[in-house]
């Protein structure tokens, strides 16, 4: 048999299991209660008692079994809680309130007992009450025996117990109510979140989960579903963004790559072509589409893994100056003045293969786009934050401040460097970089106009101290 949804929810299940634990300590505490009570009843009645008993033995002893024969009377007549009945040796009654001892089997000692006094009330039912009482024998062989009516505190005890059972019965009905609500609220919780799971499994990204502004768990959850729903969803635009730009820019060199073999092709058939140069042609064409593709997957593996792979701690300084050592003598091939500032000892974690390829991006750029005559500077240091810094510094056309933020996308490329050859991925891929360390990339103004070159470009590659 399969139950409501309601009773499968954990809510509501804690809820129960609450109510048992309240049960059970409810219970103890009220045995508890009630044993404590009855306890003091019983003690009190025995302290009134005794100090009764103590008085009428001072009588009995000052005046003999007449005088205490005359107190028993008076007390008779007087009235009140106590039961008197004063006995000869033989347990025949002599005086009292009550015709005969409760106590059974009397055996010459001090003897106490609870019994059931059976009393007529007004309306002339009988009752047996509580009561508690000692038999004593006296020096001349009489036995006297008193006792007390326990019933009213039993009775008070009682209306105790029912007040807290009746309490009780209140809390665990309240309990299931609120369980009720509470699970009621939860379920409408956990559905609206599980719609949005749903809706986004066949395929709609745009759903998002409702935040109730409570600012509880609930809604930590669906905030934290929602932020990771925009990523989910900047992701998969950016890969459909990444396959589109891809088919359309390598629509043209595929083009040019086929119309280059089609026309080396019939150029061979005629002999009018060298056959072996129309190869390294398209050769070459296809290395540039086999490099923008590994770009890309490059760039893909770093945004879906989240940080960068395999990461050590190494020396900056170190690939710093090996990286300088490289590009100096190409910088002197294109009559660029290459400069290199390196501070010592800067260890900082991370993927050092990413973070070489990253930095020789960027002074492939620096280089590519700086003109003869101009500077590129490589700074390597440490800052006062602690952070690692890269920087590279030139005497080119610049980026626009406006363009900053867009050049750092894959395949943009601005107005002023479409001569030069490249699929604008790289600075899209020293961003990934930095951002797979935690780190950031940094594109702000150049030194200016140096020699009639510039305004130049600063770009700064950020990592975390290690």
């Amino acid at each position: 048999m399969k139950l409501p949804s309601i009773f499968r929810r954990t809510p509501f299940r804690l809820t129960l299991l609450f109510l048992a634990l309240f049960a059970a300590s409810a219970s103890a505490l009220l045995a508890y209660i009630y044993v404590a009570t009855a306890s003091e009843a019983r003690r009190r009645a025995d302290s009134d008692v005794r100090q009764e008993v103590s008085q009428l033995e001072s009588i009995y002893r000052a005046q003999g079994p007449d005088g205490l024969n005359q107190a028993l009377v008076d007390r008779t007549l007087r009235g009140g809680e106590f039961l008197f009945l004063l006995s000869d040796k033989d347990g025949k009654p002599i005086t009292g309130n009550i015709s005969e001892s409760p106590i059974v089997g009397f055996t010459g000692r001090e003897t106490w007992e609870d019994f059931r006094l059976s009393q007529t009330d007004d309306e002339g039912k009988v009752e047996r009450r509580p009561a508690r009482g000692v038999e004593k024998p006296l020096g001349t062989g009489e036995r006297l025996f008193v006792g007390v009516d326990i019933g009213d505190a039993e009775q008070h005890l009682g209306r105790i117990t029912q007040a807290l059972w009746g309490a009780g019965a209140l809390v665990v009905l309240l309990g299931l109510g609120g369980g009720v609500l509470i699970s009621r609220g939860v379920e409408r919780a956990m559905g609206n979140l599980n719609q949005v799971v749903a809706a986004v499994r066949d395929g709609d990204l745009h759903a998002r989960a409702p935040v109730r502004g409570a600012r509880d768990e609930f809604d930590e959850l669906a905030l934290n579903l929602n932020a990771m729903l925009d990523r989910l969803e900047a992701s998969v635009a950016a890969i459909r963004h990444a396959g589109d730009a891809v088919a359309h820019d390598l629509r043209s060199p595929l083009t040019r790559m086929r119309t280059k073999l089609e026309v080396a092709l019939i150029d061979a058939e005629s002999g009018k072509a060298d056959a072996v140069q129309a190869l390294e042609t398209a050769l070459s064409e296809a290395d540039g589409l086999l490099k923008t593709f590994n770009t890309v997957l490059a760039i893909a593996r770093l945004e879906a893994a989240g940080q960068a792979p395999n990461q050590t701690v190494f020396d900056a300084a170190d690939l710093a100056a090996d990286l300088a050592e490289l590009y100096e003598y190409s910088a002197e091939e294109h009559g660029i003045d290459f400069q290199a500032e390196i501070q010592k000892q800067l260890p900082m974690m991370g993927a050092r293969e990413f973070v070489a390829q990253a930095l020789a991006n960027l002074i492939d750029n620096a280089l590519k786009y700086t003109p003869e005559g101009g500077a590129v500077m490589l700074r390597a240091r440490r800052k006062a934050s602690g952070e690692v810094e890269f920087s590279i510094t030139d005497t080119g056309p610049g980026v626009p401040e406006e363009d900053r933020q867009r050049v750092v996308q894959r395949f943009v490329r601005l107005e002023n460097s479409r001569s030069e050859p490249g699929s604008g991925l790289g600075l899209s891929l020293v961003a990934a970089v930095a951002h797979a360390h935690g780190g950031r990339l940094e594109l702000d103004e150049g030194p200016g106009v140096v020699d009639g070159k510039g305004p130049g470009l600063r770009v700064a590659l950020v990592f975390p101290p290690a």
